[in-house]
């Protein structure tokens, strides 16, 4: 009787043993979740549209249950809102004088970051209706012009470009960003526009690019910075992180976007 009940006893100890190992081998098995696996907000400048929306989508891929929400706009714009208090974890200006303005609101955590650079050209309609071969043509009676705002950086850069060329343009119209200018261009409703070079590259047979000189041509730097006013904020340096690696750089290179200097 005696060793009947110890061998009882040593069968349910090794029962134990064997549950106790099972459930911790399932613990361990139990995947981690991935911790930028969230959502994170990105205010970026229009000119950014096609190469982050690319950029956002494999950046879910590799981090599945993450939402990048995008908002482009004119980076001037953006900047406003963000120091107005909207709610952002990444902004990725088109310019270092728009960034500034939100450094100074210190609302960016650390110091932004250059990632790339981007150049002038002119959009014209693919017929090109009014014979536009340099930006001196756009000086000439009768051809209707569309430029962005000053305040905005297409706007500012391609008022940079006309003064190294000396030519004064009276626009037909100035649009918020450029986007809206170059699609005065697709619609035909201008006879050219001065937009980034990836702009143009972008629109493929809708437009036709005219290249300026480098001697002539006015370039801007595109920094990102992960802000303090977001929710996720471990989220939104993951996706700046991703913007400035390889791959990234890899995508706005094939755009027609620029190693900065």
């Amino acid at each position: 009787m005696t060793l009947a009940l110890g061998a009882a006893a040593c069968g349910d100890d090794t029962t134990g043993s064997e549950a106790s190992t099972g459930a911790s081998t399932a613990a361990s098995a139990s995947p981690t979740k991935d911790p930028v696996a969230t959502s994170v907000t990105v205010f970026a400048a229009a000119s950014l549209t096609e190469t982050f929306t690319a950029l956002a989508d494999q950046f879910e891929a590799a981090h599945p249950g993450a939402d990048v929400k995008l908002n482009f706009a004119a980076s001037s714009a953006l900047a406003q809102q963000i120091i107005a208090g909207a709610p952002a974890d990444v902004f990725a200006a088109a310019s270092n004088a728009t960034m500034k303005q939100v450094t100074d609101a210190k609302l960016t955590a650390g110091t932004p970051t250059i990632f790339v650079r981007n150049s002038m050209e002119i959009a014209v309609p693919p017929s090109n209706p009014a014979r536009i071969t340099s930006l001196a043509d756009l000086a000439k009676p009768g051809v209707k012009v569309a430029l962005c705002e000053e305040q905005v950086p297409c706007g500012a850069t391609g008022l940079a470009a006309l003064k190294k060329a000396n030519v004064t343009v009276k626009p037909a119209t100035l649009g918020q960003d450029v986007k809206s200018v170059l699609s005065l261009v697709q619609l035909g409703e201008v006879d050219a526009a001065l937009v980034y070079k990836t702009d143009v590259a972008s629109a493929g047979d809708k437009v036709l690019g005219v290249e300026i000189p480098d001697a002539q041509n006015a370039s801007t730097d595109y920094p990102i910075a992960t802000l303090t006013g977001g929710d996720h904020q471990a989220t939104g340096k993951a996706f700046a992180d991703f913007v400035l690696s390889t791959t990234g750089i890899d995508v706005l290179g094939k755009a027609g976007f620029s190693k900065p200097q």
